[in-house]
């Protein structure tokens, strides 16, 4: 069942920690309309917590639960001179959601940054990323998607007071009294409260990415630091392409050499030949060539010969089954490229 709108309740300030999960000190809750009030600066740009990808969802009453919605992660800044749709790595989309920068404007009078998802919603009120995509002209493409709308769901930022040390659960608080209810290009992204293997298993019912549990009493941490899990119906991750296989057809590949960022290193992760269509592995193909380099850029243990090498300038979605032994992936399938703003 969807949660029910919170009773309002004093609003903390977490002591400076690298600790998440420390609980935070109590103060009373700002005034935001008192003008004798030091403002805090405004914050030109956020650094976003990232969803830690894990097999089974946390438990617990200091975890809160959501839809995982699949789009382009998003900051929207209103400010005094107005609105700002910056991306994950702070590219100015704003041009290409007319409809959601409109909406900013008219929520609120006050300033404000919130976090979101911005997706495209099938007949079925599912995020669909593929309609998103091509919405916008394709990948590279840069048209407006005005039929586009931001599921929000954090606040760093609201009239004057930068919120990011106060815990989760009360900068959530403050963004629910601000659009709860709201139907238009911005919407509240639910909270649901019940048993997250029960919501995993209906969101897997209905056919939707999954879910994404968050640590309440956590300040906003950038980064993958584990506040933040995101638990999906189907296992499957992004990985960069470090090479590719040919294909003895003319102008096609075989499969792709992938790699899997950890820690900032980068590791081979084995290679994907399946759930390619013909214009993808042509297409894949051309941009690679483009990327060739004369070794390979991490250690590849392979007994295949003919492989070409390339720079890991590309991302690829793979669907999986899990890990061999030797650390490769079992049963990958190829689900298309990512764009870095996607990650």
């Amino acid at each position: 069942m969807t949660k029910p709108p919170r009773k309002p309740r004093p609003i903390g300030l977490k002591k400076e920690t690298e600790e998440p999960s420390l609980k935070s000190g109590r103060f009373r809750r700002p005034d935001f309309k008192k003008p004798q009030l030091q403002l805090d600066p405004m914050p030109a740009r956020v650094e976003p917590c990232l969803a830690e990808l894990t097999s089974r969802p946390p438990k617990g009453d200091d975890w809160r639960y959501e839809i995982k919605w699949d789009g382009y992660r998003a900051h929207i800044h209103r400010e005094a001179k107005g609105v700002r749709i910056l991306t994950k790595n702070g590219h100015d989309w704003t041009h290409k959601f007319p409809a959601i920068a409109e909406a900013a404007l008219a929520l609120s009078p006050t300033t404000y940054i919130m976090d979101g998802e911005i997706v495209m919603l099938d007949e079925q009120g599912r995020s669909d990323f593929n309609l998103l995509v091509r919405s916008l002209g394709g990948r590279s493409g840069n048209r407006a998607a005005p039929d586009a709308i931001c599921m929000v769901f954090d606040l760093f930022y609201h009239n004057g007071r930068d919120l990011r040390r106060m815990d989760y659960s009360e900068r959530r608080q403050i963004l629910e009294e601000g659009v709860a209810g709201a139907t238009g290009a911005i919407r509240l992204s639910e909270e649901f409260d019940v048993d997250p293997d029960i919501l995993l298993s209906k969101a897997c019912e209905l056919e939707l990415e999954g879910i994404i549990a968050k640590r309440a009493d956590a300040r906003h941490m950038p980064g993958r630091t584990g506040t933040w899990r995101k638990i999906k119906c189907k296992q499957s991750d992004t990985f960069q392409i470090v090479g590719y296989e040919p294909s003895s057809s003319p102008g096609l590949l075989s499969s792709l050499l992938l790699a899997q960022d950890t820690n900032g290193k980068l590791r081979y992760a084995g290679s994907v030949g399946t759930g390619f269509k013909e214009r993808d592995l042509r297409e894949l193909k051309t941009a690679l060539d483009a990327l060739k380099v004369d070794k390979p850029v991490i250690p590849i243990r392979t007994t295949r010969k003919n492989l070409v090498y390339t720079t890991p300038a590309l991302y690829a979605e793979i669907q999986y089954r899990g890990w061999t032994t030797d650390k490769k992936l079992r049963h990958p399938s190829f689900k298309g490229l990512r764009s870095p703003e996607e990650l």
